[in-house]
């Protein structure tokens, strides 16, 4: 990569670990179960491309670090040690920089979350996905609601309060009932953020091969919309505003990670299949472990994605991923990070979506309205 434009910026860096125990029917990420056999190679690598990361990137400061997966909670505590005794080594965090690891509630103990801690890690995002046993064994997790219940509880015994848990609706077989019984069940936690996700069976998934085999049905999607509204009334009513399509969170409590996506702020990703975003140039590495390990051996890293951004893409990314946020976007701000009157440019697309009742405006602000949530896809197609 070339020696980035602008220095002084503050970035995020995520780190993908991609390796868990068993890969859940659904997931389409590049996780992969049974390589336990290139996990210290992966960590090697890893540190690797961190220091070289770091030396291409440096006087940039990171204000946010995610530890994605795959299961990152399954690496052993010497390796997470390595890991952050390189982020240390090579960058410079803002201070009280949001730092998250991505955990399954069967994978936590006592002494991962110690040493979580000490190394400066503040958020815990754990995936609960059910609240009823038989539809978690449905979905290929490895854990039980029980086991989440106990990671979380220890979790806030070691000292964390920054908790995050993420479910899905839409799940084959799931029934309204079950979904008021895990909406219901995740309130009588002391959880700061919810995450809330809809069930898109994908290819290349076991489910994406049960449905081509006329074995898996999708949701009806008024029942899909259902449980949805119903989700977003109760965290409402419980003191979790909605900031964004899928995440609620407390007061004060929102991911400044994802939050750095959505306003398309620049961020580094790490190991197979991370991607970047710098200087209007996205791209990533390739997914597979393998080639990854071996192209940072080399020094030569396996990129399979990369794509400069033009400054109309640009602009649709800002209006799509800012309509994500609840808050919306401001038109004239836009227009001016971009010198072009946006409000002009896309006025028939704004009075059609508006007629429609997917989008209001006040002032300068346009957001999505109840409607438009639903039909966010309609709203976004309109300005690629």
């Amino acid at each position: 990569m070339n020696q980035p434009k602008n220095k002084s910026r503050e970035m995020g860096l995520y780190i993908h670990i991609p390796f868990c125990k068993q890969k859940c029917y659904y997931c389409d990420f590049p996780s992969y179960a049974h390589m336990e056999a290139y996990w210290e190679a992966y960590v090697d690598a890893l540190i690797k491309e961190l220091n070289d990361k770091g030396e291409l990137y440096s006087g940039r400061a990171i204000k946010t670090i995610f530890i994605g997966g795959g299961t990152p909670s399954l690496l052993a505590t010497r390796d997470i040690n390595r890991i952050f005794e390189a982020i240390h080594a090579r960058f410079t965090l803002v201070p009280g920089c949001e730092t998250t690891i991505e955990s399954n509630p069967g994978t936590l103990d006592a002494q991962k979350l110690k040493v979580y801690r000490q190394v400066g890690i503040n958020r815990l995002s754990m995936g609960l996905q059910a609240g009823q046993d038989r539809l978690l064994k449905a979905l290929g997790c490895i854990h039980t609601f029980e086991d989440f219940k106990q990671a979380v509880y220890l979790a806030q015994k070691h000292g964390f309060i920054n908790i995050n848990a993420d479910i899905i609706f839409g799940i084959p077989e799931q029934t309204m009932d079950d979904w008021h019984e895990t909406v219901q069940r995740l309130m009588a936690f002391e959880l700061t953020h919810l995450s809330c996700y809809s069930l898109k069976i994908e290819e290349h998934t076991v489910f994406g091969s049960l449905r081509d085999e006329g074995k898996l049905s999708e949701m009806d999607d008024e029942l899909d919309r259902c449980m949805y509204h119903y989700a977003v009334e109760k965290f409402m009513a419980s003191g979790f505003p909605q900031y964004e399509i899928s995440n609620f969170a407390k007061p004060q409590y929102v991911c400044k990670h994802n939050m750095n996506y959505w306003e398309r702020g620049e961020y580094i990703g790490l190991g197979a299949g991370a991607h970047s975003f710098t200087d209007e140039l996205r791209y990533a590495n390739t997914p597979d472990v393998r080639d990854y390990i071996a192209g940072i051996q080399k020094g030569t890293p396996v990129i399979t994605e990369e794509n400069a951004i033009s400054k109309e893409e640009a602009l649709s990314e800002a209006i799509i991923l800012g309509l994500r946020l609840n808050m919306g976007i401001d038109l004239s701000e836009v227009s001016h990070t971009f010198g072009v009157d946006v409000a002009s440019k896309f006025s028939k697309e704004l009075s059609a979506l508006t007629m429609q009742k997917l989008v209001e405006q006040k002032g300068s602000v346009i957001r999505l309205t109840a409607k438009g949530l639903d039909l966010a896809n309609q709203v976004f197609i309109q300005f690629i």
